[in-house]
């Protein structure tokens, strides 16, 4: 951590830290290292539960690509992340893992992750040194903003409480997973104190499609991998990205529908619909699948056909079905066109509680580069709650944390300014 201390001519200042993820988490140790005393407040009964959530698979802590190449993950909110990443960013999160006993390795594509690939040792690991350099905890705490004499008020099991503060960290959350806290309520709260925030709109996250009955009945949970996606971005400007997919229940999901949900959430919210276009034989050009499908047919229906001819069986035999007519199917020319590239029209996204992360929250422009509120000084966000998103891949959790370190710091000088 930073060498950052309190002055000698300095008196503690009382810090609330609102919320227990990620970026609460290095917020509140960023303060507490230069000698404040941090109170931290967490709606459930523990810290980090998404974060749990999040690495049950194996934790993707972070990502080992370039910084530069990095930072473009973040679209347009890349400069400001950007400059977040240049203080804290994947370099510096795994040498904090490693003061915490937990090394990193790099995996085959690139990502970084713990060597068990387990989040719990290092949360656990996190929040043990927390309280041994003296942050306090305070569990089954509901922030519900600030009362008439600006104290921060919280409904606990024992009732109110309110609770006098020389600077805050809000670190809400967004609106995804909120069984695991970030329930989306916080708005309001802020709103009420003219702060601007965009709607919370769900990032990383599946859409729906609507699949005849027997379609998803019998295919729902089929894998579709490898395929490639072709899309056009808001300037028309043509796209393609290979990976693997979900059939759902009613659409379409998995890392490579996630890694495009915000142009195509996009296209939604401009065009009522967006479409999507699926390579489902990456290996065979459009010209050797004309060719094969010329063949006789023999008698042979149109799946036994597809996986003689095209190599193609199961979900997507199925999905070539679904989405064309009989004439299409029986004509090799256009059969071929379409398995290179299937149409897709996607209705809406998945629902917000459903999604992986959260696009939306506090502007950026409603802060100064601290990360302090313009209309609530003294006031700092940061983690989710804020208006940036990113795909998977290490690149949302680098983020969180980078955030933190910059409110945390932010806190710092405040402290000193005054």
């Amino acid at each position: 951590m930073d060498a950052y201390r309190l002055p000698h001519s300095m008196k503690p200042a009382r810090v609330a830290v609102v919320g227990a993820g990620p970026a609460g988490l290095m917020a509140a140790e960023t303060i507490r290292a230069a000698g404040h005393a941090v109170d931290l407040y967490e709606a459930k009964g523990s810290g980090g539960r998404k974060f749990l959530i999040a690495g049950k698979g194996g934790l993707n802590l972070t990502h080992s690509e370039p910084l530069d190449a990095f930072v473009s993950r973040y679209r347009e909110r890349a400069d400001a992340v950007g400059d977040w990443l240049r203080e804290f960013g994947p370099d510096a999160l795994r040498d904090w893992a490693r003061s915490l006993g937990v090394e990193t390795f790099v995996g085959s594509s690139g990502r970084v992750f713990p060597a068990d690939l387990k989040a719990a040792p290092l949360l656990r690991g996190w929040i043990r040194r927390l309280r041994e350099q003296g942050v306090r905890f305070h569990v089954h705490h509901r922030w519900q903003g600030w009362d008439d004499a600006g104290r921060l008020h919280f409904d606990t099991p024992e009732g109110d409480l309110r609770v006098d503060a020389d600077a805050t960290v809000l670190a809400l959350g967004g609106g995804s997973w909120p069984q695991l806290g970030s329930d989306g309520t916080w708005p309001s709260l802020l709103q009420a104190h003219g702060v601007e925030v965009a709607p919370l709109r769900p990032s990383n996250c599946g859409f729906d499609i609507g699949w005849s009955e027997h379609f998803a009945q019998r295919h729902a949970g089929a894998p579709l991998k490898p395929v490639v996606a072709h899309w056009q971005d808001e300037h028309g400007q043509p796209h393609t990205l290979q990976g693997e997919c979900v059939l759902t229940a009613t659409g379409i999901e998995g890392s490579l529908i996630y890694a495009l949900s915000a142009p195509l959430r996009e296209q939604i919210e401009r065009d009522g619909h967006a479409r999507l276009e699926l390579d489902l034989a990456p290996g065979r050009t459009q010209q050797r699948l004309h060719a094969d499908l010329q063949r006789p047919a023999n008698g042979r229906s149109f799946s036994e056909r597809l996986r003689r001819q095209a190599g193609l069986g199961g979900a997507r035999a199925a999905l070539l079905r679904e989405c064309t007519d009989q004439a299409q199917r029986e004509d090799p020319a256009t059969l071929a066109q379409l398995i290179k590239r299937l149409p897709l029209r996607l209705r809406q996204p998945r629902p917000l509680a459903e999604a992986i992360s959260s696009a939306g929250g506090v502007r950026l422009e409603a802060m100064d580069a601290t990360l302090m509120l313009h209309a609530l000084p003294g006031i700092f966000c940061a983690g989710e709650m804020l208006d940036w998103e990113a795909p998977t891949g290490g690149y949302l959790l680098t983020a969180c944390f980078a955030s933190g370190h910059r409110a945390g710091h932010g806190v710092l000088h405040w402290l000193q300014s005054r």
